[in-house]
């Protein structure tokens, strides 16, 4: 995501006119980054790494806070090296993706086709979602725009079946990549998110390795709301990166701070606008100057 869409999809973090480090500004400093949800836990981290260089005498102005300020955010991504998707070792590489109703689940996934076909990559969408038949749809149009090959259920059959055939197509056909689409459902319920596990379970049985990336989306607008999202699929599966959807209607990115902060769960990609071509790689270097240029 570039430096300028991040900076426009963030409050401004640095209050205004600072001058010095006192206990108004390292309140107000808290306060702004909590706004801008990089949560609780790591807006009063970063809060007391200011509050410590200061009195060591290593910051005395607005440069020097920017100083901090980077080097603190840049912490909470070390370690997570490259951010592009996992690729297994022989094809085909399962994506298995996931999240509650409405955050913009299956337009991610004809973006994702869309990212891979320009990568020269074949790809297989599943529709395992078999109770709605308009997502089945909306999938199928995605499929046919990107070039992707579509395999459906019937109706109100067993998602996990989808699941399964599948990947059985990509091995007989070659095809690079399976992306499979889940039934959004609420976190809160009990019987879709144990289905969801199922489908995981058959997908860990059907190809060893497999899913070779859980992915769960976000919708970035919900804020805080999807830290407990991720809190509660990966109860029932192993998410291994974040899409956030949404980015470009948002003005409180932080929340990937907040999801690698507290759940140690990586961004991989941010959607940012609706066009096929609008979903990009997560970038920790382009977030954190962004942040900063957003206090500019």
């Amino acid at each position: 995501m570039r430096r300028s869409l991040w900076a426009r999809a963030l409050r401004r973090v640095i209050p205004p006119a600072f001058r010095r480090v006192d206990a108004d500004t390292l309140e107000e400093l808290e306060e702004r980054l909590i706004t801008a949800d990089f949560g609780v836990q790591a807006s009063m981290r970063f809060v007391e790494t200011v509050e410590k260089e200061a009195r060591a005498g290593g910051m005395s102005d607005e440069a020097g806070l920017r100083q901090v300020l980077e080097g603190a955010i840049r912490d909470v991504f070390n370690g997570d090296g490259e951010t592009e998707l996992a690729v297994a070792a022989a094809p085909p590489t399962v994506y298995l993706v996931v999240g509650v109703n409405g955050v913009g689940k299956t337009t991610t996934i004809g973006k994702l086709a869309h990212r891979l076909a320009r990568q020269g990559r074949s790809v297989i969408v599943a529709a395992a979602d078999t109770f709605r038949a308009g997502a089945v749809e909306q999938l199928e149009r995605w499929a046919e725009r990107t070039g992707a090959d579509f395999v459906r259920g019937q109706p109100g059959g067993d998602p996990a079946s989808v699941a399964w055939d599948a990947i059985a197509a990509a091995q007989a056909r070659g095809t690079d990549v399976v992306l499979i689409d889940t039934a959004g459902r609420l976190h809160t319920h009990g019987g879709l998110m144990e289905q969801l596990a199922k489908v995981d379970r058959v997908v860990r049985r059907r190809l060893e390795g497999a899913p070779h990336e859980t992915l769960l989306v976000l919708d970035a607008t919900v804020g805080q709301n999807g830290l407990v999202q991720a809190r509660e699929f990966s109860r029932f599966v192993t998410v291994t990166g974040i899409v956030l959807a949404k980015m470009d209607s948002t003005a409180r990115g932080g929340i990937v701070v907040a999801l690698r902060e507290e759940l140690g769960i990586p961004v991989r990609m941010v959607g940012v606008g609706e066009r096929p071509r609008d979903l990009e790689r997560f970038d920790p270097d382009d977030f954190v100057q962004g942040v900063l240029a957003a206090g500019e």
